[in-house]
């Protein structure tokens, strides 16, 4: 059960999420302010000398950087201490949402082509280009990887209430939100990413990572929206006074689930088979001139056999 939970004496509006109280931005949340700040440097000094930079490379980290203080830096973050659907948004958004978005902004090119080669900077290029070959790397961006986060960040944390611990840890809840970020990054790294990654899936198993995620998202959202209430002891008592009853909070945040929470699967879907499409018809238009050459050299072989073969019978024929 929730000790904290606020005295309420109005109806919640969609106002009240939103709402930006500066004194009340955790850190997390002004992390992605600075994550921004940085990138539009490192873009502009790129322009500025000439040098070419993505336009909707920087478009989508921009709306990934929004998109993460949303979730942390609004008045969400102050209500996911009493409302499930708060929480849930949090969580979607920073492990399903933002990362893509973040992804395809390429921030590790943009890293290795802003920093200088010379002084403190060839460390932090030394640095980044050693993680990106090593080999644990190599092993969190396995496929495999992505679908045990996702059946931990959401099932794992609902279906066993671990979720009600960590919320009543201190700093438990940020920790989280920040934990649930960083693996919405590697899990969504192989399905994403713009930048060179040690390894690359094929694209038969994005189509199978992605369809069992969204499974696992619709198994979670269904269980939210039919069970009955109190089925986390932090969200055990009633949001009294909001114009609202738990069961309906349960009940919107797996609704949640399944509309924002798997949109973005279903773009990797559609993507997915989009490229693969992509890369069959390229792959078949290199191949048939050779196809058409071997073929025509075999019908050329048959005929040659079928001359010499009539030759044959004509002789024999004749004896």
């Amino acid at each position: 059960m929730n000790p904290t939970s606020r005295a309420v004496t109005s109806t919640l509006e969609i106002a009240d999420l939103v709402t930006f109280n500066v004194t009340s931005v955790p850190l997390l949340g002004w992390l992605a302010v600075a994550c921004l700040i940085a990138y539009l440097a490192g873009a502009i000094s790129l322009w500025a000398r000439g040098r070419r930079w993505t336009v909707p490379g920087t478009i989508s980290f921009v709306l990934g950087c929004l998109a993460w203080f949303a979730a942390t830096g609004l008045g969400v973050n102050q209500y996911a201490d009493d409302l499930v659907t708060a929480l849930v948004f949090q969580q979607i958004t920073l492990f399903v949402a933002a990362p893509p978005l973040l992804l395809m902004g390429s921030p590790g090119k943009l890293l290795l082509r802003t920093t200088p080669h010379v002084g403190p900077g060839k460390w932090v290029v030394r640095a980044a280009i050693a993680a990106q070959r090593s080999r644990a790397a190599w092993i969190l961006l396995h496929p495999m990887v992505a679908i045990i986060i996702a059946i931990a960040a959401f099932p794992g944390l609902y279906f066993t209430d671990a979720i009600s611990w960590v919320m009543a840890t201190p700093g438990g809840h940020q920790t989280l939100l920040a934990l649930l970020l960083v693996l919405g990054i590697i899990g969504g790294a192989p399905l994403w990413a713009l930048d060179p990654l040690p390894r690359s899936p094929s694209f038969g198993m994005r189509m199978v990572s992605a369809f069992l995620e969204l499974q696992i998202h619709a198994l979670f959202g269904l269980v939210l929206i039919r069970s009955a209430s109190g089925m986390l002891s932090w969200y055990s008592t009633e949001p009294e006074g909001w114009g609202i009853t738990r069961a309906f909070d349960q009940s919107l945040s797996g609704s949640l689930v399944w509309t924002y929470g798997q949109l973005p699967l279903l773009i990797v879907l559609i993507f997915t088979l989009s490229k693969w499409r992509s890369r069959d018809l390229r792959v078949a238009r290199h191949r048939a001139p050779a196809e058409d050459a071997a073929l025509d050299e075999y019908n050329a072989y048959l005929a040659k056999f079928h001359e010499h073969e009539a030759r044959e019978d004509n002789r024999k024929g004749s004896a």
